[in-house]
């Protein structure tokens, strides 16, 4: 890269330059290296420079990279399979139809906890939330807060992307940051129950022209004891090493196993558990293209990732906080909600979090496993913004309008922010 620095404002202009065009809706990739070429040559560089900036931000997220297309696998057993329906069902059955807000939130937070993406989680728990609040008489309004806050709160805890570049941006282990942010997933949990609870007679009601059917019937599922094989080989193997430690059992402790490996050898154990070994090749390549976009994506932000890290922005941030007396473990709960609230997106904010303050938020003396935990619970408090997919989608799934849809917003941000509040508390003040 050389020895150019790129100027602070050169780096704002970057950043700002490729938010407000994935705001105008251009491809978030070209829009993030837009941004990091155009605020790399503001900053000072040069053409040359300007490549090799962007070259060393890229090759930065490589593992990152290599961890999401390992965990398509496990991504794809659970959703092809139809395991996840299986999971949500039976959780839905056990609870009963009284407690059905409780049930319906506990499915979604479950089945993205095993790696399964929250869009695709809503998805299919809505079919199963449709048919029981039409009976119940429960809301949409109640009834996505639920799918959704329980989505959050199992994304917090889960090995999808958005985990695995938080862990990776503060160089901690995976298992380790699921580890942390499981008490504030508990809190988002609780809080989206208590809230659909209080609305679940507010706003529009489920008709007959609402219900739809899913993609699986239920001789096509696998029974529930196989559908859960793949997620419990995946927890067991992450957490062996963190129990180890936790419990100074050195067996355990010297169990470093990459979750690269993990994830892929839980969905290959998963599918020939299910019977479904000859679908290897299909479930592979379908996880595959689920995590396309989300590694483009990563490729991008790195790019800006790249520029920043090239600039002295880190540098004038910590400057600035020292000056303004504000304690510096905020700066990593707000940047997690700036960056995922204009990228409307977990993942993406989570990456341009890490990427663009990563070292500011550490020469504050914040640790490594708080300063993740805070970012990766901040970029859930308001990601599910019009700009991004998971608003549409998820407002799909219930029919609702643009205008339904946006009554939900305020109550997912709630969700999002107690999480975000609880692992600051935890993290930031008390340990």
């Amino acid at each position: 890269m050389g020895s150019v620095t790129i100027s602070w404002i050169g780096a704002l202009i970057g950043l700002a330059i490729a938010i407000i065009l994935i705001l105008k809706k251009l491809n978030p990739v070209y829009a993030l290296f837009l941004g990091a070429i155009l605020g790399a040559l503001i900053g000072g560089a040069n053409l040359e420079d300007t490549v090799n900036i962007l070259v060393a931000g890229t090759q930065s997220v490589m593992g990152t990279v290599i961890r999401v297309l390992a965990a398509g696998i496990l991504a794809g057993t659970m959703m092809e399979s139809g395991a996840a329906e299986t999971i949500a069902q039976a959780i839905v059955n056990q609870f009963g139809e009284g407690k059905a807000i409780l049930s319906l939130a506990l499915a979604t937070m479950v089945i993205t906890a095993v790696g399964v993406f929250i869009p695709v989680a809503v998805l299919i728990v809505a079919p199963i939330a449709l048919s029981v609040g039409n009976k119940m008489g429960i809301s949409k309004l109640a009834l996505l807060l639920a799918l959704s806050g329980g989505g959050k709160a199992g994304n917090v805890i889960s090995p999808n992307p958005n985990t695995i570049a938080a862990a990776h941006g503060f160089h901690v282990e995976l298992s380790r940051l699921m580890i942390y942010d499981f008490i504030p997933a508990v809190f988002g949990l609780a809080v989206t129950v208590i809230v659909a609870t209080l609305i679940k007679h507010k706003g529009v009601k489920i008709t007959e022209s609402d219900m739809i059917e899913t993609d699986h019937n239920s001789r096509d599922l696998p029974s529930l004891r196989r559908a859960i094989v793949a997620p419990v080989v995946a927890i067991v193997l992450l957490m062996i090493n963190p129990i180890g430690e936790i419990f100074h059992i050195s067996t355990l402790a010297s169990f470093k196993v990459d979750a690269m490996y993990i994830l892929p050898i839980a969905g290959v154990l998963g599918m020939i558990a299910m019977g479904h070994h000859k679908q290897i090749l299909a479930y592979s390549a379908s996880g595959l293209q689920n995590m396309t976009a989300t590694v483009l994506i990563l490729i991008g932000a790195g790019a800006i990732a790249g520029l920043i890290s090239a600039s002295n922005l880190s540098t004038e941030v910590v400057a600035l906080i020292k000056a303004s007396g504000i304690s510096g473990t905020f700066l990593a709960p707000i940047s997690g909600i700036l960056m995922a609230a204009a990228t409307a997106s977990t993942s993406t904010g989570v990456i341009l979090a890490t990427g663009s303050f990563s070292k500011a938020i550490l020469d504050m003396g914040t640790a490594p496993i708080a300063a993740a935990a805070m970012v990766h619970t901040g970029a859930t408090v308001i990601d599910q913004l019009p700009q991004g997919n998971y608003f549409h989608v998820t407002g799909g799934s219930m029919n609702m309008s643009i205008k339904e849809r946006m009554s939900v917003v305020p109550y997912e941000a709630l969700v999002g922010g107690t999480m975000a509040i609880v692992a600051t508390v935890l993290y930031g003040f008390l340990f």
